[in-house]
């Protein structure tokens, strides 16, 4: 799978999980995402590489969609958008 980078996204929420372990950027992205309305987008902020696969994979099979990602200096910006469905 090839990774989609973005820039100047713009969030409606966002997310800091920074330094938190496997599987929090999972669970802390179902929290939110059920939080959101429909079509809004979240923004995950983390240091953890394994999101980088596990996060679109996650939207696959959610059926949110996966927007890209901006690194910045020392994390990533993941960008989800909540499905327009419920």
């Amino acid at each position: 799978m090839s990774l989609k980078f973005v820039e100047n996204v713009k969030a409606d929420v966002t997310s800091d999980i920074v330094y938190m372990m496997c599987p929090m950027h999972l669970l802390k992205l179902d929290e939110q995402i059920r939080e959101l309305d429909r079509e809004q987008v979240l923004e995950i902020l983390t240091d953890y590489d394994g999101a980088l696969e596990d996060i679109p994979q996650w939207c696959d099979k959610t059926g949110n969609e996966f927007l890209g990602i901006d690194e910045a200096e020392d994390f990533y910006k993941i960008y989800v958008k909540k499905k327009a469905s419920l």
